[in-house]
């Protein structure tokens, strides 16, 4: 399996506190079925800043420590982007990560609101052919009272990830039933862990694969684990419908003809 979203790499931000705690996480990830992990430390969130080539280096450091302990797990660089008023031009002087070097980059939004540059961004990030991935979209204040503040990202072009422990349970039956709403409405693409450390925050796809099979069906199932292996391959996303657990054309396509349409 392929994880998106981590902050697996020590000393960036409020994931794992040091060398050893790193690889305790991959180590986790590893058991859970993980062979893939982007490395995602906050940037530019009020709190954290993480330039692209700090990233870069305490990745390449992590891999190495992982390579001489023969563990059988990659570690890709990326950031979790919080949404900013410079961030398109942190974008064009190179200043932002996208996910394993792809067109994608994950996008985080305040918890309690969308800001309203969040349109501009996502759109004209399109027109230079970057997809937004929007982490947890399930934990923002707006799109909890109304589902259809992220209809209308995903309808300009934006794709959105949930938290595994979200999906679970294990934040709460109330967020729960939102994810699982969300999934149904065809706006959701990816299931990540946003592992944190291997106690509170851990590495556990598997679950989460394992509760959306038992409530969702093993299709959307598969839909995310590809969709996840596309943003590696810098592959187009595919549209899921849930009302005949196909998948058929790809996300961006649709928008770009006007044809996309979401099923509440």
């Amino acid at each position: 399996m392929i994880d998106i979203h981590s902050h697996i790499l020590p000393y960036m931000d409020d994931g794992a506190k040091d060398w050893d705690m790193a690889i305790a996480m991959a180590k986790q990830a590893h058991a859970d079925g993980i062979r893939c992990i982007a490395a995602t430390p906050h940037h530019r969130n009020g709190r954290y800043i993480n330039d692209p080539s700090k990233v870069l280096e305490m990745v390449e450091i992590l891999n190495s420590k992982l390579q001489e302990l023969h563990l059988d797990i990659k570690v890709f660089p990326g950031q979790e982007v919080r949404v900013h008023d410079d961030l398109l031009r942190h974008w064009e002087k190179g200043e932002i990560l996208s996910l394993y070097g792809s067109r994608y980059v994950l996008l985080e939004l305040p918890s309690s609101h969308i800001p309203a540059t969040v349109e501009d961004i996502v759109y004209e990030l399109s027109l230079m052919d970057i997809r937004v991935i929007i982490a947890h979209p399930e934990r923002n204040a707006d799109i909890a009272r109304n589902p259809d503040r992220l209809l209308h990202l995903v309808e300009l072009g934006a794709l959105a990830q949930l938290t595994a422990q979200s999906v679970t349970g294990e934040k709460g039956g109330k967020l729960q039933r939102l994810s699982l709403d969300l999934c149904k409405r065809n706006l959701i693409h990816f299931i990540a862990t946003d592992a944190h450390d291997p106690v509170r925050r851990p590495f556990q796809l598997t679950s989460s694969y394992q509760v959306i099979e038992k409530k969702l069906g093993p299709e959307i199932v598969s839909y995310f684990k590809s969709n996840s292996k596309r943003v590696v391959d810098n592959l187009e996303i595919p549209i899921f419908d849930m009302t005949t657990h196909k998948v058929h054309g790809n996300v961006f396509a649709k928008v770009l003809s006007g044809m996309f349409r979401v099923t509440k």
